[in-house]
């Protein structure tokens, strides 16, 4: 017989969606969790397994068919519902929301305001927190963080050291990688790729299959678009648009000026 580590109380509340979800009590020591430790809330015992360290704390609900297994926590005021999944170490806490068919699992975090949500996936040692949102088939992993109101959606993906922030959007099937910031009010969309070093800020917008990468800096209201390559250590600002097939690397710093070209 499957040993049970936990027991629904008969404290109950409502949902946002009007579900009602009860208290759990610990039955025994595990992780952190004394016996007789009170939980969070769960719909019914198919949200939170009774092996390994699974446990959903505080004022935190998980219920419809969401689940929470493995080491992972839900905890604070955070919401798990839908057909989401939490596993492995990773934690949603605060009052951040995960629903959908969305999954956050390796060591991964969400936290204070953040919303995960579709079929979008957060993992490895990502963090999604502020009033982020990740949807769609979007993917945060390695060490990505992406906070603020920034947005990532469509299927795109953001990995490696990166950061996400402001109110930045990554959409369409954007990647952006490596130790690359994308801040700001900036779009990177369709095909872009934005990785190593890079920095896009302001109300940049790079899209198309355009390429910014090395240590290179675009940000005002530049455009990056087409087949466009920034590259090296230059710098494209102010209302630049470079496009088609140029490449711009080296030490290049490109502002107001009208150039030909692939420039304007």
């Amino acid at each position: 017989m499957k040993m049970r580590k936990y027991t629904m109380t008969g404290e109950t509340a409502v949902a946002t969606d009007g579900t009602v979800v009860s208290r759990i009590k610990a039955l025994i020591d595990f992780g952190n969790v004394k016996v007789g430790d009170l939980g969070g809330f769960i719909g019914t015992e198919d949200n939170l397994t009774h092996s390994g360290n699974a446990w959903v704390s505080g004022k935190a609900k998980v219920y419809g068919g969401a689940r929470v297994s493995d080491n992972a926590r839900v905890s604070g005021n955070g919401a798990l519902f839908g057909s989401a999944r939490v596993f492995g170490n990773a934690e949603v806490c605060g009052r951040a929301r995960v629903f959908g068919a969305a999954e956050v699992f390796g060591n991964a975090r969400v936290f204070s305001d953040a919303q995960v949500s579709n079929d979008s996936q957060v993992f490895g040692n990502a963090e999604v927190s502020g009033s982020a949102r990740v949807f769609g088939n979007a993917e945060v992993s390695g060490s990505a963080q992406v906070f603020g109101n920034a947005r990532v959606s469509g299927r795109a993906q953001v990995s490696g050291m990166s950061q996400i922030s402001g109110t930045a959007q990554v959409i369409g099937d954007a990647l952006v990688f490596g130790n690359a910031q994308v801040c700001g009010n900036v779009l990177v969309t369709e095909h872009a790729l934005v990785h190593d070093n890079a920095l896009v800020s302001g109300n940049a917008v790079v899209s198309g299959h355009a390429l910014v990468h090395g240590n290179a800096q675009v940000s005002g209201n530049a455009q990056v678009a087409g087949n466009a390559q920034v590259c090296g250590t230059a710098v494209v600002s102010g209302n630049e648009h470079v496009y088609g097939n140029t490449r711009l690397s080296g030490q290049e710093q490109v502002y107001d000026t009208q150039e030909s070209g692939g420039v304007f």
